[in-house]
């Protein structure tokens, strides 16, 4: 019966048929995604009713079926990562004007079985960064439905991954519903004093520093660092991209960014040889003296910040953090320890949030070493002692 459950669950749909042409990616975050866990939810409730209704509820099926839904589930789809779609999937639901118009009774059963799919996915920390992202925006710009609904979410996936998970979340919502009390006490304070009232519509919003996702400053933001670029061309009619990059300091990324804008798009500010679409770092570029338009007014946009790479490099960070301090926790309460052992408990402390790799776990150890938190035994090179 065991081997009849796998043939079963093998012959699931297949998903690959829901990849994107590259023309529409940008449809990604939309209607494909919601398809694709739409399925994914209908298949997960199709055989959990066969192991309840056809197998008695075995937990010889109930195993088959967590292993073929983990193998599945965590395979990326069209580019996105299981917990990238289960995060889109949520915020689609959650926001105003989403794509799903479900009842209060609908919306509540659907998060339930999402965070049930969540159970499956290694990489949990990731959809918890996706996840506060889209939260974020939700909060701040007023596109949540209903807070209730938010709340309700953030319980279930406190009940399923601990309170760790979702504390930054809780707080984040808190934050919102205490500015939320304040601007009503500041209206109720200025309807009582008009004398004071200051003529101006303002409305206030205080986060907490550390709930909320954090975004890299610089010294100067983008529409100032543009006007820079630009005013470089008084002090000379024409500049190099290694000129350029090396006055604004700022990285590779930011710079290719700005002069395509600035060179490449619909409003060429700038002449750049050679005239193709692209910037590369032996590029030159002249003001262009002869630019003018009909609109008395343009937009120059900066093309998108690839916000996913963003959020995989801050989810990479965390997880070191992370392994550094479960390294530290085992070996300050073991203090001597063999290689393979503490890879062990590693993986065992850590595979709530997600499934560390082995490498990743070497890797930190031996910085770890580095910075004297560690050191190998002499006689043993596989065997670790802890510095107090």
């Amino acid at each position: 019966m065991h081997n009849l459950l796998v043939v079963l669950i093998k012959r699931k749909p297949d998903f690959s048929s829901y990849t994107i042409p590259e023309a529409e990616k940008r449809d990604i975050i939309g209607l494909q995604e919601q398809v694709f866990v739409r399925k994914v939810i209908e298949l997960h409730d199709k055989y959990m009713a066969y192991v309840n209704d056809c197998f008695q509820n075995h937990t010889l099926f109930h195993k088959a079926l967590k292993e073929a839904f983990e193998i599945f589930c965590n395979k990326g789809v069209a580019g996105s990562s299981s917990a990238e779609l289960l995060a889109t999937f949520c915020d689609n639901i959650l926001k105003k004007g989403g794509s799903e118009k479900l009842s209060d009774e609908a919306i509540e059963d659907t998060l339930e079985k999402v965070v049930k799919l969540l159970a499956y996915i290694s990489d949990k920390d990731l959809f918890a960064e996706f996840y506060r992202k889209k939260l974020a925006r939700r909060l701040l710009f007023d596109k949540s439905a209903n807070d209730d609904h938010e709340r309700s979410i953030l319980t279930k996936l406190k009940q399923q991954c601990g309170g760790q998970f979702t504390s930054k979340m809780e707080g984040m919502v808190t934050d919102l519903t205490l500015a939320k009390e304040n601007q009503t006490s500041f209206e109720e304070y200025l309807t009582n004093n008009p004398n004071v009232d200051p003529g101006i519509d303002l409305t206030v919003t205080v986060l907490t520093t550390g709930f909320w996702p954090s975004y890299k400053s610089f010294d100067l933001n983008l529409p100032a660092e543009m006007a820079s670029a630009l005013l470089l061309f008084n002090s000379s009619n024409r500049l190099s991209y290694s000129e350029i990059r090396a006055q604004l300091n700022l990285t590779d990324d930011d710079v290719i960014r700005l002069l395509h804008s600035l060179s490449c798009a619909k409003y060429k500010i700038l002449n750049k040889e050679p005239s193709t679409k692209t910037i590369s770092p032996t590029d030159y570029f002249e003001f262009n003296s002869k630019f003018t338009d009909k609109m008395r007014r343009i937009k120059i946009p900066l093309p998108p910040v690839d916000e996913k790479k963003k959020v995989i490099e801050d989810v990479d960070k965390d997880r070191r953090y992370a392994i550094d301090a479960s390294i530290v926790r085992i070996m300050k309460s073991r203090k001597v320890l063999n290689y393979q052992q503490l890879v062990v408990e590693c993986v065992e402390q850590l595979g709530r949030m997600f499934k560390p790799d082995v490498k990743a776990i070497k890797k930190r150890i031996e910085d770890l070493i580095s910075r004297d938190y560690l050191e190998r035994d002499k006689d043993n090179a596989n065997l670790f002692k802890y510095l107090a």
